[in-house]
């Protein structure tokens, strides 16, 4: 994070320091930019690049950097107000219109404005990231033989035997396909299972990257209630007889956003109502690697407990890692199999196998279950932080459930609050929050707040955030 604000304000003085040469002119040495402004080579070396893709700069190996020619003038924009036309035209066809809102999956990627504390994010601040393992385990498969050879459609066979592994059961490496991340494993997943129009059962509330998906789609989200036990079987079987669907979206181990984590009895009920309604599970075992340090031992993923195909099993390597560690595994059973692997190879043909090899490095060094046991530690102390801050600052919001894995509360607020408001006071405040209304595919039974405690710097920050969030709800919903 230092670094990248190195980046960008030496980036900021040389932009403006460019007006006092001439196009074409020479800049200063590498050297002479390092003792002057006392930054590093490589800041140095970014912040170059960075004006160079501006078109501010032309870098020349050997000579050095200068001063770009002044840029063409802009043609003039053309009139694009045909393509509301044209992107509207078969919507009277379509069952499901197949605009998609992204600002829910948006809030989760966007980094914020400088200076304000981030409770939005979906992935682990870059402190608690296993940056010097990825990168040697970068290393270690570039040298590795054949690495930028073709890989097979379905992944590398190493790779796949280790998703396998994981999950358990009956599966095999036969059974995995590998994915670029998750979110490209439920695209494939929905894409297989439900023809444009159709219904999906989808947890409620849920993770707005997936609606997304399924309204891209031609999808129908349907949404079937969550409790602090995971989704509601009767209310599962209701929504199946009543929609004819065939297919549930289900997170049984530490939902996004609740933190619920399916009962026992309900993982047995919920394969049992889906094969009685000739249905597919699709289960996103996304945040199995960030259980926390007090979780106790995790159930197995429903995929190892299915034994008549009925769970299409999504999980990946990039909530662990990084958000640019984009590997994750499909898995299946019988015929769905085929077409799951049909649809992937027409999107993305394979996954790159230096990543694939890289990914195989990693998790076959000493450095990885360190990494997850430090992780595992460190949410859990964040997780408590977080906690007992909202419990003595603002105990006007309820924590129903406590999650022991994952990396963010689900917070309820007073009935009436505005979430907008209160999400727009926060950055005012300075710390920037998730509302929950995306979460839901239908109206939401009361506001909530997702606060996110894995993105932000440390314990300092996660205190400070919420002190911020206090002073928003004192400004915009009069607690004090």
């Amino acid at each position: 994070m230092q670094e990248s604000s190195s980046v960008s304000d030496l980036a900021k003085s040389l932009r403006h320091e460019l007006k006092r040469y001439s196009p074409g002119e020479k800049l200063p040495s590498s050297r002479a930019l390092v003792e002057r402004f006392r930054v590093s080579p490589v800041t140095v070396s970014r912040a170059l690049a960075q004006l160079a893709a501006e078109g501010l700069v032309v870098t020349r190996p050997g000579a050095g950097a200068f001063r770009a020619e002044p840029r063409a003038a802009v043609p003039a924009v053309g009139d694009t107000a045909w393509q509301e036309v044209a992107l509207s035209a078969d919507a009277s066809a379509e069952l499901v219109p197949r605009s998609v809102d992204a600002s829910g999956v948006v809030v989760s990627l966007a980094a914020p404005p400088a200076g304000v504390i981030e409770f939005t994010g979906g992935y682990l601040h870059p402190s608690l990231q296993p940056e010097r393992a990825m990168a040697a385990a970068l290393s270690r498969a570039g040298r590795r033989p054949g690495v930028w050879a073709r890989p097979p459609v379905e992944g590398v066979a190493e790779l796949r035997e280790w998703f396998a592994r994981g999950i358990g059961g009956a599966t095999t490496a036969a059974d995995v396909l590998i994915t670029a991340g998750g979110q490209s494993a439920l695209t494939t997943a929905l894409r297989a299972l439900a023809p444009p129009g159709a219904p999906v059962l989808v947890e409620s509330p849920t993770y707005p990257g997936m609606l997304a998906i399924a309204r891209a789609a031609g999808l129908r989200p349907v949404p079937v209630p969550v409790d602090a036990d995971g989704v509601k079987p009767a209310l599962l079987a209701d929504a199946f007889r009543a929609t004819g669907a065939r297919v549930v979206v289900c997170q049984p181990l530490f939902q996004n956003p609740t933190g619920a984590v399916l009962a026992p009895e309900r993982r047995r009920e919920v394969l049992r109502i889906a094969r009685d309604a000739g249905a597919f599970v699709i289960e996103d075992d996304f945040v199995r690697r960030l259980v926390h340090e007090d979780a106790g031992p995790l159930p197995p993923p429903l995929a190892a407990e299915d034994l008549d195909g009925v769970v299409v099993h999504v999980n990946s390597l990039t909530k662990a890692t990084s958000p640019s560690f984009r590997v994750g595994a499909l898995a299946a059973r019988g015929p769905v199999l085929e077409r799951l692997r049909a649809i992937q190879i027409v999107d993305t043909f394979f996954v790159p196998r230096p990543l694939q090899e890289a990914a195989l490095e990693l998790v076959g060094s000493p450095a990885w279950p360190r990494h997850l046991r430090a992780v595992a530690a460190e949410l859990k102390h964040r997780r408590d932080t977080m906690t007992a801050a909202l419990r003595l600052h603002l105990p006007e919001l309820a924590l129903p459930y406590v999650p022991s894995g994952g990396y963010h509360l689900w917070a309820r607020l007073p009935e009436g609050t505005d979430e907008s408001a209160l999400t727009a006071g926060a950055l005012r405040a300075g710390v920037a929050v998730t509302p929950g209304r995306p979460y839901f595919s239908a109206e939401p039974p009361a506001p909530h707040l997702r606060l996110s405690f894995a993105a932000a710097a440390g314990e300092g920050e996660i205190t400070e955030g919420v002190r911020r969030l206090r002073l928003a709800c004192d400004e915009v919903l009069g607690f004090r």
